[in-house]
């Protein structure tokens, strides 16, 4: 019991720094990647058909992205884009948005 009560309490902790990902190294590939569709920090896309990233919970951009990149998600433009990336830009790209401020929920 003690040890589910640990796990439960690290995993609340956890919040949205996903392991994986350099917020950095993410905001570096989407001033050359995303910036044009989703603004400089994700927070202000260029249209109502390009979504909001900032602020997004990272596993949902790793897997947003991953299933881009696989075809699971279909979208030609985000395919072109998601091709190039690597497993690491993935995971630095999550870790950057989901460090953003948005209006997407509540910012503690």
């Amino acid at each position: 019991m003690r040890s589910l009560i640990i796990a439960a309490a690290l995993l609340a902790l956890g919040g949205n720094a996903y392991a994986g990902g350099n917020a950095a190294n993410g905001k570096a590939i989407s001033e050359k990647v995303c910036v044009a569709c989703h603004g400089v920090d994700g927070a202000k896309p260029a249209g109502p058909e390009n979504p909001i990233l900032a602020g997004q919970y990272d596993d949902y951009i790793v897997k947003a992205l991953s299933d881009y990149k696989s075809g699971k998600r279909a979208n030609p433009v985000m395919k072109a884009f998601a091709e190039q990336l690597k497993k690491k830009d993935i995971e630095d790209l999550a870790a950057w948005f989901s460090s953003q401020k948005s209006n997407l929920h509540f910012q503690r």
